[in-house]
């Protein structure tokens, strides 16, 4: 059985940064895409970021390109967002996701473990 458990989430101002992590039980961790995906209040859930198992291919939504980065340690079983000149819409529960497959997918039916999320809070 795999366990997701996001870490790193709070609450921050305008313009300053978090990082993120997601712990992975299991050993499947370093063979699979994973994800984070966000949700806010009000609007469907979206994706953020996606990177393969390799860290070859990688995936940003449009709105957080140039200022979040996504990554991952297999050694650790960890995934990582760091985020950089937060805004406040980026105010969200983020959730790390496993992927049934070695590659990032945009596409969160191809995700087959969920963690149970981190706030991210950002003030104006």
């Amino acid at each position: 059985q795999v366990q997701l458990v996001e870490s790193g989430g709070g609450l921050v101002q305008a313009g300053d940064s978090l990082r993120l992590s997601c712990a992975a039980s299991g050993r499947t961790f370093s063979n699979r895409g994973m994800g984070w995906f966000r949700h806010a209040p009000g609007k469907e859930r979206e994706v953020v970021a996606t990177i393969s198992w390799k860290s070859v291919n990688v995936y940003y939504a449009d709105s957080v390109k140039g200022r979040f980065t996504i990554s991952r340690d297999n050694a650790k079983n960890t995934l990582y967002l760091q985020m950089n000149s937060l805004k406040p819409e980026d105010t969200a529960v983020y959730s790390c996701a496993m992927g049934l497959r070695t590659l990032a997918s945009l596409d969160a039916g191809d995700y087959a473990y969920w963690g149970q999320g981190t706030q991210v809070t950002v003030s104006s």
